[in-house]
């Protein structure tokens, strides 16, 4: 980098600000916010810049930083979040001298005094013209022209840019003295080269992309102690998904953005109740109960549903109308909100999409009693009493809507959200269990309108690894015979050129039992219900096609044939079976293969004279982790139901959908629907 030629003060852009989590390394703020920070710390009368001058330092504004998600207070040198509580506060440093190699800056205390030294020693000295090649002469046998003591340690100046920082412990006094008489020169052989100056200056160009999209990341309720957990979760997804735009989307100038919803901590709910009651021998699995299995009790139970789900949509609200108080162009260039949702989590934001109430399930059935109730045979008394109670609820009704409609006049509701939700994504979601227990039923078109209108969501997608023990599938709600289909497979964050997932071809659960072991007329039962098994049994992605059950396949095919195809209920392949077997091969693309080629004819009409379901599904719904080839099946079903945060395949699948919209949409001419 450019160096001024004669000494004098670090510009704004030399120095470089630094933040520490987690009591980790320091790292430093790209160019953009550091530049801030750094004129803000001048605005404040810091060094550097000659200050204010005489008189009380100027009150400054908060700088935010990293993508807008914290702020740094200049004054206490400490950052915080904008938009959740975090009790851990964030350290800034001012970096202005920096160890070689690692660019790790010194503490700010040394710095100051090495800095304060080296310019009252060599203010307008002419730098050394040597100092554009990297490698600079060997300090060997060199004396110092300047040195300083400090506390702990001293600087040795050889030149003006050959600084060096010796240790003083005593150890290294004796490795010092013995080096020294072997004639190992002073400098090399426990000194700390020192740079003025970080490694590359700080630009306002060095500035982060414009969040085009951002993603509300909502919990179950989990155990009130663990608040920080869905922060810690959001981060991880949030660094991983980095990682990912980095390799695949950096040439896009947009952003997708991830914020927490952390909307259990400041609800009530039992107090410490349920904490209480828990008995204490095994505690580890209680805990692990308790934030799942509870919290499903917690949402059942009428007490606490309401707080529950208010809960959740008012920290939506709130952070949605705050995002865009901070970022005013959000909206007006169309920005987008898509919620990833965990466990229950799923569940409380269908509610508040959708605005279900067990309340009106419960009307419905008393509507459903009287109507019973009406078709029986009573005395002429009760039919009356009955008349009577029918004219006085109508009339209850009446009053309660002009009530309601004198209220609306003063105070119109608002909508429950304030924004309409792009993509729905549910991780580990137990939602179909809940949907089928409140009496939805599949129907007959492929729609996901069924269980959810594109009017409020326009994409629902449904993420499980195969041994969650949480997870339900979707699909066999809206179609029946879906729970024969195998939900699609995620792709590997490493596969090269993978299909685009509008592309790949439905593949079918166990084609070979199906066709042979369930009779005619039977079909329909045999299959399980898709609320009563969580996750199909599932062949091992391990081994090639070839390996398991060509030969049933041929010989259930050759069967099928013999009785003219009776035995083939729904999805039999007769002469499709054989050939589609040939394609995989061992070897990975066999397993890839294997995937999509198996049932990819048509679905047959069988010749039982039972009309074959044709119809499919307008969107796919269902999509299953790719298992690892090593984890045990027992380990990762404890393990599976938190292991979505840090996947970079999820974080890969999340993206791949969001940029896509969004490129659709730029994109309107080459129309090609997900």
């Amino acid at each position: 980098r450019p160096r001024y030629e004669v000494v004098r003060e670090l510009g704004a852009e030399e120095v470089r600000w630094f933040y520490r989590e987690d009591r980790k390394t320091w790292k430093p703020f790209i160019g953009y916010d550091s530049l801030r920070i750094e004129l803000a710390f001048r605005a404040l009368g810091g060094s550097g810049g000659g200050g204010g001058g005489a008189g009380e330092p100027a009150a400054v504004e908060p700088v935010c930083v990293r993508s807008g998600l914290y702020e740094v207070d200049v004054a206490s040198a400490e950052s915080y979040p904008v938009y959740w509580n975090q009790s851990e506060k964030i350290p800034v440093m001012r970096g202005q001298w920096f160890i070689d190699g690692t660019w790790q800056p010194l503490e700010e205390e040394e710095s100051n005094l090495i800095e304060q030294e080296h310019l009252n020693r060599f203010k307008g000295q002419q730098l050394q013209e040597s100092f554009d090649m990297e490698i600079s002469k060997p300090v060997d046998g060199k004396e110092a022209i300047h040195s300083l003591k400090l506390s702990r340690n001293h600087v040795d100046w050889h030149s003006v840019d050959e600084v060096y920082l010796y240790s003083d412990a005593t150890t290294s006094k004796i490795a010092r003295t013995v080096t020294q008489k072997l004639g190992f020169s002073k400098a090399s052989s426990s000194g700390t080269r020192l740079h003025r100056g970080y490694v590359e200056e700080a630009t306002l160009e060095d500035k982060p992309p414009q969040t085009s999209h951002i993603v509300f990341v909502v919990h179950g309720i989990g155990q009130k102690m663990d608040q920080g957990r869905i922060i810690k979760n959001t981060a991880m997804m949030r660094d991983t998904a980095r990682k990912v735009e980095e390799k695949y989307f950096s040439n896009l100038a947009t952003h997708v953005e991830f914020l927490p919803v952390e909307w259990r901590s400041k609800l009530t709910l039992d107090g410490d109740t349920v904490d209480s009651i828990t008995p204490d021998k095994v505690r580890g699995l209680r805990d692990m109960l308790n934030s799942s299995a509870m919290d499903i009790m917690y949402y059942t139970s009428p007490l606490y549903r309401d707080e529950l789900v208010k809960g959740l949509q008012q920290e939506l609200n709130r952070l949605y109308s705050l995002f865009c108080s901070r970022n005013p162009e959000f909206e007006e260039k169309g920005g987008k909100v898509s919620i990833v949702s965990h466990s229950l989590g799923c569940v409380i934001t269908y509610d508040i999409m959708t605005g279900w109430n067990p309340v009106r399930l419960y009307e419905q059935l008393l509507q459903k009693e009287e109507e019973e109730l009406e078709e029986s045979w009573m005395s002429y008394e009760e039919r009356r009493l009955l008349e009577e109670l029918y004219l006085t609820k109508q009339r209850l009704r009446e009053i309660e809507e002009r009530l309601h409609e004198l209220k609306a006049c003063t105070i119109s509701k608002p909508p429950v959200l304030k924004f309409k939700v792009e993509n729905f994504f549910c991780m580990g979601s137990p939602l179909a269990v809940f949907l089928a227990l409140r009496g939805i039923r599949p129907g007959t078109s492929g729609s996901q309108d069924h269980i959810l209108p594109r009017s409020i969501c326009n994409r629902l997608l449904n993420i499980f690894h195969p041994t969650d023990p949480v997870a339900y599938r979707l699909e066999p709600l809206i179609l029946k015979h879906y729970s024969n289909i195998s939900p699609v497979q995620i792709h590997w964050y490493n596969t090269a050129n993978p299909l685009p997932y509008e592309h790949m071809k439905p593949s079918f659960l166990n084609p070979s039992k199906e066709a042979t072991s369930a009779p005619e007329g039977e079909s329909a039962s045999a299959a399980p219900s898709p609320t009563t098994s969580p996750v199909m049994v599932r062949r091992h992605y391990g081994e090639s096609i070839t390996n398991i059950g060509k030969a049933s396949i041929l010989g259930a095919a050759s069967i099928g044939k013999g009785l003219g195809g009776m035995l083939f209920s729904r999805f039999g392949r007769s002469s499709a079976a054989p050939q589609t077997m040939e394609t995989g091969k061992d070897g990975p693309e066999g397993d890839e293969k294997k995937a999509t080629t198996v049932g990819t004819p048509p679905l047959p009409h069988s010749s039982s004279g039972f009309l074959e379901p044709t119809v499919e599904l307008e969107h796919r719904i269902d999509f299953e982790l790719r298992e690892g080839l090593v984890e045990s099946r027992y380990w990762s079903a404890v393990t599976s139901h938190t292991a979505y945060w840090s996947s970079l395949d999820i974080a890969l699948f999340l993206l791949t959908f969001m940029y896509k919209q969004d490129q659709e949409e730029t994109d309107k001419s080459n129309l090609d629907t997900i």
